[in-house]
């Protein structure tokens, strides 16, 4: 059963999260660690925990989430896994960062990509791989049902959703992918979030005010 450890960083307030179990293994999801100071946040986590990373993880590309990825695979010789669709949004980062005003070190290439259904393994722990689409056009989570938890990127928020009015949005196609692969966990699976603090899959459902079960 993994468990999950975060840190909230950058100006846009994003939750790098590191993913752990008692193999000592751990992945390191959106890292966005824009300075110094936070990159040693999250090496402090890491090392307190004595934990040993494998693997570098993007839920989607955009600029707030991968702000550390060099840093991260640089330090800890892992390589990157994301959906295929986000490739693009990784190649045009770099545009971004100076739209944002945003030092940022390029993320390497990815390694691998992730399909929907696909079970990604470490330690003694399995997440599945669920395509989620609408805030970026590859957006995945990742989702332990041993531990009951779903790490959503930034598709699901505490009262919320991630916005659609940003390049490859779309609100039907995130309202649609919220419904039929979030909305069917079990409502006491816990969302770790993007952004902002940690709901439930049934609290969302009751009283979120933008996508209706």
């Amino acid at each position: 059963m993994a468990k999950v450890a975060s840190i909230t960083v950058n100006p846009f307030q994003e939750n790098t999260y590191v993913i752990y179990d008692n193999s000592g293994e751990c992945i390191v999801i959106d890292p966005g660690v824009s300075n110094t100071a936070e990159q040693h946040m999250l090496e402090g986590i890491i090392h307190e925990l004595a934990l040993r990373p494998v693997a570098l993880i993007n839920t989607h590309c955009h600029i707030d989430h991968i702000l550390g990825n060099k840093f991260v695979a640089d330090r800890y010789s892992i390589s990157l896994g994301i959906h295929r669709e986000d490739e693009k949004m990784l190649i045009a980062a770099t545009d971004r960062s100076m739209n944002f005003g945003i030092a940022y070190d390029p993320s390497p290439l990815p390694a691998y990509y992730l399909e929907h259904g696909q079970t990604l393994s470490f330690g003694e722990s399995e997440l599945e791989v669920r395509f989620v689409p609408g805030h970026a056009p590859g957006h995945i989570v990742l989702i332990d049902h041993s531990a009951q938890w779903v790490i959503a990127g930034d598709t699901l928020f505490k009262q919320s959703i991630g916005r659609t009015d940003l390049p490859f949005g779309d609100f039907g196609t995130l309202e649609q992918a919220i419904r039929t692969q979030l909305y069917t966990l079990p409502d006491a699976y816990v969302v770790w979030p993007g952004h902002g603090p940690h709901t439930t899959i049934g609290d969302e459902k009751r009283s979120n005010p933008f996508v209706r079960p």
